[in-house]
């Protein structure tokens, strides 16, 4: 369908297309985003944070990625037209135009900031910073050799966001949960990268899976690594060790069963990477949740 006959489409039709701009068939990426969140949730209450700050992250969490797809897709339009796995997405190919789409992007998120407002003021502050890094990453893939890390730090604010609910402060140590976070976040998403690597190539695309060319599955092993190892190392001696000693350790195995789908580099074994990611984040939550639990 051509962008200039958006309008005369019915009504369920035009949801559907809405849906499909936002992903809502592909939820592995605002899981990606609520994991880490929701245990950051938990370490700053010392455990259950309560259904009120639950509900604002989760369904924060949802409408912020959906409202950062719309803003992406506009900005990655005229790429996204020469990879064959985006080359049918809503905007790229006419069925949204680039106004339509930051008009539910900007729906989406002032939804996701009236959710905030429920809060408190220090968590209402850093939302704005929270959406700075979401207009910016977009942007960041045309200057920036490893962009993932941009988005590393987008994918983990609602770490330091988490804190300010809970306590109307950062302490440090949900800066050093972000950094842990950090990592996993270049994991995933130079799989991802991975993917996409041979068109990104030819259109002039920076990714980190191309400036780290044949050191690209090391790198990743080693993110995984060093993700695991920043959160064992802070929240072991906080909580009961056991139950999340085995979340990590089911964690790591899942981590060693990426390098089998990564290690030839074929497009499919890196998509399936990517996309299962989301469980071994929600190993890592339900390890911390146990072990305030079992305290």
């Amino acid at each position: 369908m051509k962008a200039d006959t958006v309008g005369a489409a019915p009504g369920a039709q035009r949801l559907r297309t809405w849906l499909d701009l936002i992903r809502w068939d592909r939820p592995a990426g605002w899981l990606l985003l609520l994991w880490p969140t929701l245990a950051a949730l938990w370490v700053a209450a010392g455990g259950f944070p309560g259904w009120h700050l639950l509900a604002v992250f989760v369904f924060g969490t949802i409408l912020m990625r959906s409202a950062g797809c719309c803003v992406n897709d506009v900005a990655d339009r005229e790429f996204d037209r020469h990879v064959k796995r985006t080359a049918q997405r809503p905007v790229t190919s006419g069925r949204v135009s680039p106004r339509e789409a930051l008009a539910v992007g900007a729906v989406l998120a002032a939804t996701a900031f009236a959710l905030v407002l429920t809060t408190n003021r220090a968590t209402v502050l850093w939302s704005f910073a929270a959406l700075a890094i979401t207009l910016l990453y977009p942007y960041a893939k045309r200057i920036v050799s490893m962009p993932q890390a941009v988005l590393g730090i987008a994918f983990s604010f609602g770490i330091p966001m988490a804190f300010a609910a809970v306590q109307s402060q950062v302490p440090p140590l949900a800066w050093a949960l972000l950094v842990g976070n950090l990592f996993w976040v270049l994991a995933y998403d130079t799989e991802y990268a991975m993917v996409d690597r041979d068109d990104d190539l030819r259109i002039g695309m920076k990714t980190s899976a191309i400036t780290l060319g044949k050191a690209d599955v090391p790198v990743v092993m080693a993110c995984y690594a060093a993700y695991l190892g920043v959160w064992g190392a802070l929240l072991l001696p906080r909580v009961a060790a056991v139950p999340l000693a085995l979340a990590l350790l089911a964690a790591a195995g899942q981590a060693a069963w990426h390098y089998r789908l990564i290690r030839e580099r074929t497009r499919d074994g890196c998509f399936r990477a990517f996309r299962t990611n989301h469980w071994l984040g929600c190993t890592v939550f339900a390890g911390v949740v146990a072990g305030y639990a079992l305290r």
